[in-house]
């Protein structure tokens, strides 16, 4: 690859993760689903079937899964320096949105005016997710036995069972059932491994989930180091969904330290779900609420830091995984259960559509011409918001 046309691929990593960065609403299954449109549908950088391998393998490192998505994306597009690139540009709009909206908490409080705009995005984000489950399960479910695996993950994971362990459960019980004749002679060897696999995850899962229980409260508020050093260990260790993050967070800022009230890790998580991008930056409207600007930058630092490096060990992997004949087999059920995930994320987006007329209608329109037009995400959302907006103008007059 010559120089400029290297250059020209790593302005293009740039130009399209932070487009999608400032456009991302609605959590880690909006941005996959966009992504998928915009990189897979719209811009051919990779197959759905890549696509989909990506994902899985993001779902099973810690951290944010989208974000890590868009650096395993960038990688494959422009090397070592894409990846830089790619995470960067997706996490810069959604982190300098939100130290904005700190400094205007610090002074005004809430804004009801995000609660509008988010009214008017919801719709149209469900529909985005949706179209992407669509599109995605005709590659991802191949055969009989992996549309089984898709709807009892999705049955089991409505049932409460934790997302992470259902879909490393997909991919080793599939595993085990296409192999079913070779491993004959060692039936009852390969079920006790898996019994205890599953049981070790959901052992990590169930600390994960409601922290060490210690409590310490600092008197003397949270240095920049110490703070630092608490966001690192929570990208370091966090899997599954945005809500494991605020357990983090309640635990470490409000119950351990008392660097937060209640009320603030409540605004901190408001303000995390109204602006596009990753969930974690959260991290960056609390570093801002303990130490301004400086806080701000390095608390985003701390928590996206470990991703970049999860997918750095890992990405130069992912091609060989994919050819390995038993890793491709159980990443086919991987894909599956993610799959499933999202679809899960979709429904109970859903049911918070149900309230009012006009919100599924919006949903049902919006479905109706992604399926008919290729016309680009960013537009979709930019009408719902000035939807919302309409009817914030209609209230206040």
């Amino acid at each position: 690859m010559s120089n400029s046309s290297f250059r020209q691929r790593l302005l293009e990593v740039f130009a399209v993760f932070a487009k999608l960065g400032t456009i991302s609403f609605g959590g880690p299954a909006a941005h996959i689903a966009l992504m998928q449109r915009e990189l897979v549908e719209k811009r051919g950088w990779l197959d759905r079937q890549t696509f989909l391998d990506l994902n899985s393998i993001s779902q099973l490192i810690p951290g944010p899964n989208s974000t890590e998505l868009a650096i395993h994306i960038g990688y494959r597009r422009a090397g070592w320096a894409g990846l830089v690139v790619a995470g960067v540009s997706f996490i810069l709009p959604a982190m300098l949105i939100v130290s904005v909206l700190a400094l205007v908490y610090q002074k005004y409080a809430m804004l009801p005016f995000m609660q509008y705009l988010m009214s008017g995005i919801k719709p149209v984000v469900v529909a985005i997710i949706a179209h992407a489950v669509w599109l995605l399960a005709k590659s991802a479910v191949k055969n009989r036995t992996l549309l089984i695996v898709t709807i009892s993950s999705f049955a089991l994971m409505w049932l409460g069972v934790n997302e992470l362990l259902m879909i490393a459960a997909a991919g080793a019980l599939y595993l085990l059932w296409e192999q079913r004749q070779a491993m004959r002679n060692r039936f009852f060897a390969s079920p006790g491994a898996l019994a205890l696999l599953l049981l070790a995850s959901t052992q990590t899962i169930t600390k994960a989930d409601k922290g060490d229980g210690t409590v310490l409260h600092s008197a003397d508020g949270l240095t920049l180091s110490q703070m630092f050093i608490t966001f690192l260990k929570i990208g370091t260790v966090l899997y599954g969904s945005g809500y494991v993050l605020i357990a983090y967070l309640q635990t470490d800022f409000v119950e351990r330290f008392g660097a937060l009230t209640q009320q603030q890790l409540l605004d901190a998580v408001t303000i995390g779900q109204f602006t596009p991008g990753p969930l974690f930056t959260t991290a960056t409207f609390i570093g801002y609420v303990l130490h301004g600007f400086q806080g701000a930058w390095l608390a985003t630092l701390a928590i996206f830091l470990p991703a970049f490096l999860f997918v750095a060990l890992v990405a130069p992997w992912v091609a060989r995984l994919r050819s390995n004949r038993l890793i491709a087999t159980a990443l086919d059920a991987i894909n599956c259960a993610s799959l499933a995930f999202i679809a899960l994320v979709a429904l109970a987006l859903c049911a918070d559509l149900t309230g009012t007329f006009w919100q599924p209608t919006l949903a049902v329109l919006t479905l109706f011409l992604l399926l008919r037009y290729t016309w680009n995400s960013a537009w979709f959302v930019l009408g719902g918001a000035v939807v919302g907006a309409f009817g914030y103008w209609l209230n206040v007059l």
